[in-house]
């Protein structure tokens, strides 16, 4: 086949290019005219291209669509016909704007093969691919962390292999039963040692030291000891098989688990070497003080809770409205403080000393705790509190709705990305079974893909929640593509 054909066999009588040229594109079934003077105010992009090919040879034309009907001058595209709407729309108004309810990474696909750049994309729109591109990133991490989990490799060392396998035990209660019972006597001593440091402040439960101090049972210090005792060997464990130290050091939980163990080890140490040091009083206090961290261990059950861990993400979202709501607590306090302490100041009895201490009062009386112990007695000044809690019951209430909904909303997408995870090792695992596709079976049947493993096959999946993420190949497809 020659590489360029007549006018007259291609499109018939082709205008001259300064006259206006009309071509017609079947994209899945919609037909649509479109003309040259539109396409050409963005010529770098497919559609614009096709106005120039005509006269360029069968090899030109194929390359920018899928199949070409020379009879009805028309040019055939696989592709999604309600996302090429969406495309058309950057010749008249400079911009594309994504449909509702369809998917943003099908529609980036869609944009790249219509050589539309995406620039062109509105900023509301931009915001829901950046959305689903996190999304699909945490996807893949939480697949290779699975995969990690189920294979290793076989050239590290054995020394290695065991790093990973404790690291595995500690850290993912889920991988095995040994380490779903390890995990359940973590939450145990969790709960044992928060009760036994609450137990031991009942008078009736302590006993009197040879000065006369009253202490903690000894057989609650016992008790606190093991407790103490496990939390030291559990962080030990993870910290040496930890793959990154230093990240693991400043992560927040571990930091909460250093200072739920290090007062222990340091009223100790005071306890022993301190008198020679300083004085015992002071010796005492210091261990009194540390001993107060201990409520720090509290917060370790975050480690063994979801929903401590979403709603500890669902308030770092929130900051903005927290924010909001200390602002507006903030700004009534000053006011109605102010305003109470000038109203009160013709009552002989009046317990409205100063401004800053009205700031008491207002405090709880815009949170409606109240109380009683400072109060308004003259008439203004009761007007002033009853607009003062009215307004810190609106002002509370305001952020609450979308702290609600940000707590929901966190707690929905990590549902779905478990399910999306599981969902595509599923595939993945369908497709290195070989029963899934044709494909599957004719790789299994060439002898350099025998004994691929599901990550190997990862790379061979051309499924539409394919996350290309996981690997830095590029496929491409042809078929119309779906958002699962």
């Amino acid at each position: 086949m020659d590489g360029g054909l007549s006018s007259e066999e291609l499109s018939g009588d082709v205008p001259h290019c300064s006259q206006e040229i009309e071509i017609t594109v079947n994209v899945g079934g919609i037909r649509q005219v479109l003309h040259s003077d539109v396409l050409n105010r963005y010529p770098d992009t497919r559609l614009a291209e096709l106005v120039h090919c005509l006269a360029m040879g069968y090899d030109a034309i194929f390359s920018l669509c899928d199949d070409y009907d020379p009879g009805k001058k028309e040019f055939y595209f696989d592709r999604d016909p309600d996302a090429f709407k969406c495309i058309t729309e950057v010749y008249y108004y400079g911009e594309v704007h994504m449909k509702r309810g369809m998917c943003p990474i099908c529609f980036k696909n869609e944009m790249e093969f219509w050589k539309v750049d995406l620039s062109l994309l509105d900023d509301c729109c931009k915001s829901h691919l950046n959305e689903k591109n996190e999304e699909l990133e945490e996807i893949a991490i939480r697949v290779k962390t699975i995969l990690d989990d189920l294979g290793g490799d076989t050239s590290e060392t054995k020394c290695k292999r065991f790093q990973k396998y404790i690291w595995k035990f500690m850290e993912k209660p889920e991988s095995s039963l040994p380490a779903r019972v390890t995990a359940v006597l973590s939450f145990l001593f969790i709960l044992i040692s928060s009760v036994v440091m609450c137990v031991g402040t009942i008078p009736e439960m302590q006993v009197e030291d040879a000065q006369g101090n009253r202490v903690e049972h000894p057989t609650l210090d016992n008790i606190e000891t093991v407790c103490i005792g496990w939390f030291t060997l559990e962080y030990i464990l993870r910290f040496i098989s930890s793959p990154n130290k230093i990240h693991f050091a400043f992560t927040f939980m571990n930091i909460i688990d250093v200072l739920a163990i290090l007062p222990f080890y340091v009223s100790i140490t005071l306890t022993n070497l301190g008198t020679n040091i300083i004085g015992l009083t002071n010796v005492q206090q210091a261990i009194q003080a540390l001993r107060i961290m201990r409520i720090a261990r509290i917060f370790k059950l975050a480690r063994h809770s979801s929903g401590l861990q979403t709603l500890t993400y669902a308030l770092k979202s929130s900051f903005k409205e927290l924010g909001l709501l200390l602002m507006y607590l903030a700004v009534g306090i000053f006011v109605f403080s102010a305003l109470g302490y000038t109203m009160e100041q013709s009552h002989p009895d009046t317990l409205f000393k100063s401004i800053p201490q009205s700031f008491w009062w207002a405090i709880i009386t815009m949170t409606t705790v109240g109380y009683g112990d400072i109060y308004p007695k003259t008439t203004l000044g009761k007007l002033n509190a009853a607009t003062s809690f009215l307004c810190g019951v609106i002002a509370i209430a305001l952020p609450i709705h979308p702290i609600i909904n940000n707590f929901v909303k966190y707690y929905n997408k990590q549902r779905v990305l478990e399910t999306a995870a599981k969902h595509e090792l599923e595939l993945m695992e369908l497709y290195s079974n070989g029963g899934y596709t044709s494909e599957s079976q004719a790789s299994s049947e060439v002898p350099e893909f025998r004994g691929l493993s599901v990550r190997d096959h990862m790379k061979l999946s051309h499924s539409d929640t394919f996350i290309q993420a996981l690997t830095e190949e590029k496929h491409h497809r042809t078929r119309l593509q779906s958002c699962k």
